[in-house]
């Protein structure tokens, strides 16, 4: 289930399963039972308001107060508009009510309100007003589909937003669920099953989920450290290698067979104090990467900004090794995207940007573009490479139209060199021979779940390497398969 799908997927969705024959207003009844039966699981009885809406959001709260009423809940409905202009669905579960409806939406008396005035597919802002009152009331709140204010769509709030402690969508999620700002605002995600066959999202066709779990490349039990790939990572001067080294530590520990360090003498004697199992070479670029052996190479951490990297650059795209670019190698190319993006044309390649270096490569992407996901998609057609927007929601973007969400990076991984050890992670495994979309889904999920094993407090990217190779790190001992 981790497919995500835009308010206008989830509508067709619907009108798939109407045409497969179930019933709209079925579809609706189980939704309302499905959000009852939530919060039930929850909470104990209590004063509760139902804020309905004057769409089918608001036809999915009538049921839910209808079920609550019924196994013995003091339940209010307030409705924002008139009941009179209700219409389809909403209007037929507004008869089913037996009880008052109120004009408008008062939370006094209540200790429990459940949100169903809009859901994703809201097209004008939220009175700040109305949210704020529901917000402030200090009681707990429910969210059906989204919390209203909430664009399924970017993750962004039009006007003002609800903030609920539980949200309960249908189906799937939607990207706004996992993307930021959204995420925070949605509380716990519960999605419920209310009757709409799998089958649609073959007619749908979509490329959008939310990152998982990786499966990560099996060692041949009678294989060699070269079947397991050769990793190089290309170093900063004398007094800048830590980030490389901590790449190469990552691309190490992740599994590749073999890491070499490039650099300057100058600088190899720095990485020699440090580094025992990482093998140091001064050879030029040409002559290092000549061996077809070294499949897999990332530069631009801490490698210097200029003409030098992009020379670098090119020449580590022409030997044809898959490539990680990352921090500096983007920045050397922010006046001059063009000639990185032809560089690149039918090689295998990821970036990893931050929003910074993102901004300043894609100056020109469509206008339009609101939502990270599309974005990314954007610059990954754009570029011809697998675009990484890093951040509390990295998305990760392929040219052919894939693209993930991920969810599970916890806040302490916003420390120096957390992305170096990322880069590494992702060059690692494209060295190990998985393919550039799904190498760098890996690498971030299990960037995440590493900083989620160290614990919130003091990680440093030195540490965060420790927690890379431990047992069942991927559902797997030391990150392979047992």
């Amino acid at each position: 289930m981790n497919e995500l799908l835009t308010p206008a997927e989830m509508y067709r969705a619907d009108a798939l399963a109407v045409t497969a024959g179930a019933s709209s207003l079925t579809l609706m009844e189980n939704a309302g039972r499905a959000v009852a039966e939530e919060i039930v699981r929850r909470y104990g009885a209590r004063p509760t308001l139902v804020a309905c809406g004057p769409g089918n959001n608001g036809g999915d709260g009538f049921v839910v107060a209808r079920y609550l009423k019924a196994w013995g809940w003091k339940v209010r409905i307030g409705l924002l508009g008139e009941r009179a202009k209700l219409k389809g669905d909403a209007a037929a579960m507004a008869e089913k009510w037996d009880g008052v409806i109120e004009a408008g939406i008062e939370t006094h008396g209540a200790e429990l309100v459940v949100d169903a005035l809009f859901g994703a597919g809201l097209s004008r802002d939220f009175p700040v007003e109305l949210a704020d009152a529901i917000n402030g009331a200090g009681i707990r709140i429910v969210a059906i589909d989204v919390p209203s204010g909430l664009d399924g769509v970017t993750g962004f709030t039009r006007g003002a937003s609800v903030r609920a402690d539980l949200t309960i969508t249908f189906f799937r999620k939607k990207p706004g669920h996992v993307l930021m700002p959204g995420r925070s605002l949605c509380g716990e995600i519960v999605v419920a099953d209310i009757g709409i066959p799998e089958s649609v999202l073959d007619e749908i066709g979509t490329a959008l989920v939310e990152n998982f779990r990786p499966a990560l490349p099996e060692p041949s039990p009678a294989g060699h450290k070269y079947e397991r790939g050769h990793a190089v990572m290309v170093s900063g001067g004398p007094l800048n290698t830590g980030a490389a080294r901590l790449a190469a530590m990552a691309a190490l520990q992740i599994g590749a067979g073999l890491v070499t360090l490039s650099g300057t003498r100058e600088a190899l004697m720095v990485h020699a104090a440090h580094v025992t199992a990482i093998m140091l070479s001064d050879l030029g670029l040409p002559q290092l990467l000549a061996d077809r052996r070294k499949n897999a190479v990332c530069i631009g951490p801490a490698v210097g900004v200029g003409a030098q990297t992009r020379a670098k650059v090119r020449t580590v795209l022409k030997s044809g090794a898959a490539t990680v670019l990352d921090a500096d190698a983007l920045t050397s190319f922010a006046e001059k995207p063009g000639e990185l993006f032809s560089a690149i044309a039918g090689k295998v390649v990821v970036m990893t940007p931050h929003e910074g270096e993102f901004s300043r490569l894609f100056k020109k992407l469509p206008a339009g573009l609101d939502a990270k996901h599309e974005r990314a998609r954007s610059a990954a057609k754009r570029s011809g490479a697998v675009v990484v927007v890093k951040g509390s929601d990295t998305v990760i973007a392929a040219p052919d139209g894939r693209a993930a969400i991920n969810t599970n990076a916890p806040p302490c991984l916003a420390t120096a060199g957390a992305g170096d050890v990322l880069a590494g992670m992702t060059t690692g495994l494209l060295a190990q021979g998985m393919g550039g979309f799904e190498a760098a889904c890996a690498a971030v999920w299990l960037h995440g779940e590493a900083a989620n094993r160290h614990g919130p407090h003091g990680l440093t990217a030195e540490t965060l390497l420790q927690f890379l190779s431990l047992p069942d790190l991927s559902g797997k001992k030391n990150g392979f398969p047992q």
